[in-house]
């Protein structure tokens, strides 16, 4: 409900009808004595009792983690256990296949699922402990999830090869010239290239903006297509690059680096899984 902030999505979410959720709710408000929630709005918002309750309970959950983690890493035997990891369609694409293939080849007892999808719903499958671990390329604020680096990448300009723009440097008026393409609203790449672009002052708006086609996959293969140009991760086009089929541009005063940052809840402790992951991936994103 405190993440929800709705009786029918909590109960979606539990998988349980809307009355049950309820009924519950107010069962636990008569026991302790005091309103949980504030009803009155359109949208349901939890009391001072209620958040002391919340953090109360995710401390507990916390413990219990705590409690199963110390007593599986004190197990002798072989790396088992499920890891359910989320990330966004850079990182997902270009770096963390292999590296969840070559982990679960050394530990062949282990599952792997991964999901993909942009930066902020990642965020929020984190949160709501939907996922154990998350892989973003962009660290937006959230009460619920701590950030830490996990590795860096260059969001470079990208474009057709024989483009009028293609090996130059161009000024960022010029770039008002040209058809940009750009990925969905929340992408890690697009939130970058926004904050970069409000130093200068400029806006997205204010450029020749035609198309938004969802992710990375999307807006690589239009521009591959001839369609326009987009800012991509360098690492996700590498091969393309290399094989000719696009070309690389630069703007002058526009260095956009983006660091990759890897998201837990705050207070969730790692599996004994999840942590054998992190160290695994650290020591090859090192080499």
């Amino acid at each position: 409900m405190v993440e929800r902030r709705s009786f029918s999505q909590a109960a979606e979410r539990l998988r349980l009808t809307q009355p049950a959720v309820s009924l519950q709710v107010r069962a636990l408000e008569k026991r302790l004595g005091t309103q949980l929630f504030d009803r009155s709005g359109r949208r349901v918002e939890p009391t001072e009792a209620g958040w002391r309750l919340y953090r109360g309970a995710q401390r507990l959950l916390a413990l219990e983690e705590q409690i199963v983690s110390d007593v599986a890493a004190t197990a002798e035997g072989e790396l088992e256990g499920q890891l359910v990891i989320g990330a966004s369609t850079g990182p997902a694409a270009v770096v963390l296949p292999v590296l969840l293939c070559e982990f679960q080849r050394e530990h062949p007892r282990t599952r792997v699922a991964l999901t993909v999808s942009d930066t902020q719903t990642v965020i929020e499958q984190v949160a709501t402990r939907e996922l154990e671990l998350g892989i973003v390329g962009a660290s937006r604020r959230h009460r619920g999830v701590r950030f830490e680096p996990f590795f860096s990448d260059q969001v470079i300009l990208a474009c057709p090869p024989g483009h009028s723009i293609a090996g130059r440097t161009v000024a960022l008026d010029d770039l008002r010239d040209q058809t940009l393409i750009l990925m969905q609203e929340g992408a890690g790449v697009r939130q970058i290239l926004e904050d970069a672009l409000r130093k200068r002052p400029v806006r997205l708006r204010d450029m020749n903006v035609r198309l938004e086609l969802g992710l990375q996959e999307s807006v690589r293969r239009a521009v591959e297509a001839g369609y326009g140009v987009t800012f991509v991760s360098r690492a996700a086009i590498e091969s393309n690059l290399a094989a000719g089929t696009l070309a690389e541009a630069r703007v002058e005063g526009l260095e956009l680096r983006r660091e990759i940052s890897l998201a837990t809840a705050v207070g969730r402790a790692r599996s004994r899984v999840a942590g054998a992951f992190v160290e695994f991936s650290r020591e090859r994103l090192a080499t």
